[in-house]
């Protein structure tokens, strides 16, 4: 199957998950759900949940090519769980960045982003109702999975979405607003921002897989560890190189908020180069697990390049 026909089922199955998972809320408070739904199923690339799923089937495959007779099949149950578990910690995140109290963006997917499409107070509601989906989500019973490994997946969910992770770097995003901040500095903030989060769902898509080898989650972890950041080298250069239309979101936002960005700090050259040798990082760290890898490979080729 082709990567975009593979991506294009990964996408479709994310947003039937979804949206069940949002069905499934009933009708105690009307405008909540409508605000949740608006929030979590307006397209996006939906970038977390492929790398749950790729990684997860990835590893299953493994365990056929190893054991050719067993010809197991991978937890479907669990990994529908994870990828819309990550997917509505990353919606989330979204609906409060997006708030007049942090960026104050009223555009996201190229729709009015939550607080304009209702209200702050609502959109402020819809974030924290989504956070908590998730780890309605990842904690069900009947996901195939023993109650230790689920636990650990819960935690490594907790940990990449809070203060260890996307909150903690957007503290640092807000902290250095208008400085002038050296690499280390920057990397540091993107690492928990943008990069935690995707290394999350990477390692959840492997914890999906009950024979899952440590060794394995380690090359993965390196694996996305070079794609979340690259990920947002490749964001700074759209805000930049792109338009608005393209984006889906304000272009040029960074730069009027004064945000540190990698074309700041390196030039545009410079953080395309990054961006290069973060995609050979990724594709090198693939070379420790011995089954095959190419859709892994073209995830990390369609960050590196994507236009939107």
């Amino acid at each position: 199957m082709a990567t975009s026909q593979l991506q294009e089922q990964y996408q479709a199955r994310t947003a039937a998950v979804l949206s069940q998972a949002i069905a499934k809320l009933g009708p105690l408070a009307p405008e909540l759900k409508a605000a949740m739904e608006y929030g979590l199923l307006q397209g996006g690339k939906r970038v977390r949940p492929l790398l749950v799923y790729a990684s997860g089937d990835l590893l299953a495959q493994g365990d056929v090519l190893s054991q050719p007779s067993s010809l197991p099949e991978p937890n479907h149950a669990a990994l529908d769980a994870a990828a819309a578990a990550v997917e509505c910690i990353h919606a989330y995140s979204l609906i409060h960045d997006d708030l007049p109290a942090m960026d104050n963006d009223d555009l996201r997917r190229g729709k009015p982003t939550v607080h304009i499409a209702f209200d702050e107070a609502t959109a402020i509601l819809a974030g924290d109702a989504l956070q908590s989906l998730a780890f309605e989500l990842l904690s069900q019973a009947n996901l195939g999975l023993t109650a230790e490994r689920q636990l650990r997946m819960v935690q490594e969910l907790a940990v990449a979405a809070g203060y260890h992770g996307m909150c903690g770097g957007q503290a640092l995003d807000i902290q250095y607003e208008g400085q002038a901040i050296n690499r280390a500095a920057l990397e540091q903030l993107h690492r928990h921002k943008t990069g935690a989060l995707i290394r999350c769902a990477v390692r959840l898509g492997a914890l999906c897989v009950t024979d899952m080898q440590e060794a394995h989650l380690s090359a993965l972890s390196e694996y996305a560890q070079a794609i979340g950041l690259a990920f947002q080298v490749q964001d700074d250069i759209l805000d930049i190189t792109a338009d608005t239309v393209t984006l889906g979101k304000t272009q040029g936002k960074d730069v009027l908020q004064q945000k540190s960005t990698y074309p700041a700090l390196l030039g545009l050259e410079g953080a395309r180069n990054l961006a290069e040798q973060l995609l050979d990082q990724a594709l090198a760290s693939l070379a420790d697990i011995p089954y095959p890898t190419q859709t892994l490979e073209a995830f990390a080729h369609y960050i590196v390049n994507r236009d939107f």
